[in-house]
């Protein structure tokens, strides 16, 4: 690598050593390596690998939400704007597949478990367009009277499953079968016509 951002060339190497090999098998060393840099000078832009993860993840973060909001059609329904952000999600990992294996060791991780419970504890600061519109559905009583949580558990439980079997080679995720999946999901958390009769 030489392009001429020490930085970025650390980030990079970082993404797909642990995006292949995972946190503890991604040793700084080796990062080094592969970026093609002194194992020291990591340290002159990351006080230790803890940190580096943490900023990757905030990279990528901050890029993928730019991603997903790009369009948003904030002037359309929660069902059209639910479909809109995981279609985009979709798209976005499968032209990324490196972005998604590294975000999904993140969130299965320490790392994530400490997020999950920041957001719980409403320490989080960033914006979560998801979860955003999760709590307006809930609150419009158009999605399931259920915890965000657990909604956002049944969008993604069958995502990430997808994504990885896609990037493993054992389903195709074409244009037509995201677009059938992402509707799927939409029924999934929607209420149904019985559900609001009831109330």
């Amino acid at each position: 690598m030489d392009s001429g951002n020490k930085r970025d060339d650390i980030m990079q190497a970082a993404l797909e050593l642990i995006a292949m090999q995972g946190f503890h098998n991604a040793p700084i060393s080796e990062i080094a390596t592969k970026a093609g840099v002194a194992a020291g000078t990591i340290y002159r832009y990351f006080e230790n690998k803890d940190l580096l993860i943490l900023e990757l993840y905030n990279d990528l973060g901050d890029t993928i939400g730019e991603a997903v909001r790009k369009g948003y059609p904030v002037e359309k329904s929660i069902g059209e704007r639910f479909i809109f952000l995981l279609d985009r999600l979709f798209e976005y990992f499968l032209q990324h597949p490196l972005h998604f294996r590294y975000m999904e060791q993140y969130f299965n991780s320490p790392y994530g478990i400490s997020l999950r419970r920041e957001k719980a504890l409403g320490k989080f600061d960033r914006e979560d367009i998801i979860q955003e519109i999760l709590e307006e559905g809930v609150s419009q009583k158009i999605m399931k009277d259920l915890p965000v949580e657990v909604l956002f558990a049944l969008i993604c439980g069958p995502m990430v499953v997808l994504l990885r079997d896609h990037i493993l080679g054992f389903v195709v995720l074409d244009r037509e079968t995201v677009g059938k999946v992402t509707e799927a999901c939409w029924d999934a958390v929607r209420r149904s016509s019985g559900e609001s009769a009831m109330e």
